[in-house]
């Protein structure tokens, strides 16, 4: 995560918990663009757009943080919330239910809520420590959180991506290539991976990653950054 996210990312936050959502709202949205696409951050715009009664972004928003984050218990609560708003009362009741079917009794007997909620805890520590550079301790948190929900791709990136910071680009690309194999649907992971492969010297992987993204969505602003600097460059 290069300095103008992690600006972007903090500033959010810090409006949003103060009911700032305005200024929340043009901060995570850029967040979003730059291809960091976490999950508490879709929330929060999910909470946002609820209040703005923006009622599609808001499902929207919700849909997308459970995509990357099964066991995210907030986002599953106000996704059922907008159901219920909308009268699709037997839908807000399975979604709590799968929830807690898909992964019941995995560690010592917590059901995947209680875990999701356990490694958003870990990925949050983790989180403090990236912002100031400390990266074992950062990787040492994602990779608790990865332990007890290692389905969650927003804290993978994550991991990834202290990885790649403190030079262990190697393995920042396999955490990538594990993520993008679990969810090959998932675009942002894979642009992820083409910053890594392209910090670890493998320009023409790194192009081959942005070129598939832009296959399946030719609007991907990311990708077609990347793709235009190191065209222009010449690097390839």
């Amino acid at each position: 995560m290069d300095e103008r996210v992690k600006q972007l990312l903090s500033l959010g936050k810090s409006h949003y918990l103060r009911g700032e959502y305005e200024q929340a709202e043009r901060c995570l949205a850029e967040v979003v663009e730059h291809g960091q696409a976490f999950a508490d951050v879709y929330n929060m715009l999910g909470v946002i757009y609820h209040d703005w009664e923006e009622v599609e972004e808001a499902r929207a928003a919700f849909e997308e943080a459970l995509n990357l984050n099964p066991g995210y218990t907030e986002a599953a609560l106000n996704l059922a919330v907008i159901y219920n708003d909308e009268g699709r009362y037997e839908e807000a009741k399975d979604l709590y239910r799968r929830a807690r079917e898909k992964n019941y009794a995995t560690k010592g007997n917590m059901d995947h809520f209680v875990l999701g909620k356990v490694a958003n805890m870990y990925a949050e520590i983790g989180d403090v420590f990236a912002s100031s550079g400390v990266w074992d301790k950062a990787i040492r948190e994602y990779r608790n959180a990865l332990e007890l929900c290692p389905d969650f791709v927003d804290i993978r990136m994550r991991l990834a991506g202290a990885l790649r910071d403190k030079g262990e680009k190697d393995s920042a690309v396999s955490e990538l290539e594990s993520a993008v194999a679990s969810r090959p649907e998932h675009l942002p992971a894979r642009v992820a991976l083409g910053v890594a492969l392209f910090s670890a010297g493998r320009t023409d992987d790194a192009m081959a990653c942005w070129e598939h993204v832009l296959r399946e969505n030719p609007d991907d602003r990311t990708a077609n950054m990347y793709l235009r600097l190191v065209r222009g460059t010449g690097t390839s």
